[in-house]
């Protein structure tokens, strides 16, 4: 039985792209429109959300996903937009503020504010830190497929409910979880088709920061990501 040529499962792959790139596809939608057979179109979307390229929407259709739009804006052009907005953060919030993406299980700071004086509990740009783990990361996760959270939970500082929160909120907010001391708040930044791009945050003592953020601290992490969100088009 002969190879399969790996232009042609290329080609495919991409009309499979092309396919969800206007409007989310159902199985059935993605055979009709690019007369695939519908199993070699199954396989081929299981495998391209398995990379990010594809996601699933609540109503269970794929669309374009987060590595696309990755890919396409490049980390350092979204790093520097993200950089802009992280400079009014700090000085609304009086926090450190960082910007993260994420890779695999890992997620990296590619954009930082430290405070001017005094404690700094920023991150340092191009840090990789786990998955498992502060509140950067429940902003990551929680609008992510479900086979990609599970099987991070068991050994994660948060639970699934956790995520669900932030789901319905907007918002993350976590105590400790990574440094003894340390609070973080963060919030996703999503494109128009309600990808993540990547998670908005500030740090700070627990003291400070508090064990639950106020209205105002709260309201300024989320616009940083709105307005993140609207640099990045």
């Amino acid at each position: 039985m002969g190879q399969p040529n790996p232009v042609a499962v290329l080609d495919k792959a991409v009309a499979i792209l092309r396919a969800v790139a206007q409007e989310p596809a159902s199985l059935a939608d993605l055979v009709a429109r690019t007369r695939l057979p519908r199993a070699t179109a199954h396989r081929l979307a299981v495998a391209l959300e398995g990379h990010r390229l594809l996601r699933r929407t609540p109503a269970g259709t794929w669309a374009p996903g987060p590595a696309l739009a990755e890919l396409g804006q490049g980390s350092a052009d979204l790093a520097q937009l993200a950089g802009r907005h992280l400079v009014a953060l700090r000085d609304a919030s009086g926090e450190s503020a960082q910007f993260y993406v994420r890779e695999g299980g890992t997620r990296v700071c590619v954009a930082a504010a430290e405070r001017a004086s005094g404690l700094r509990d920023t991150v340092p740009v191009g840090a990789r830190l786990p998955m498992t783990a502060g509140s950067a990361a429940h902003a990551l996760l929680a609008f992510a497929p479900a086979e990609e959270v599970t099987p991070l939970l068991p050994g994660a500082s948060f639970t699934a409910r956790t995520l669900l929160d932030v789901r319905r909120r907007g918002w993350a907010h976590s105590v400790a979880e990574r440094e003894p001391g340390v609070a973080s708040l963060s919030a996703p930044v999503r494109d128009p088709g309600g990808a993540v791009l990547g998670a908005v945050s500030i740090s700070g003592p627990v003291e400070r920061l508090g064990r639950r953020p106020s209205p105002d601290v709260v309201g300024a992490v989320l616009e940083a990501a709105s307005a993140i969100a609207r640099a990045a088009g």
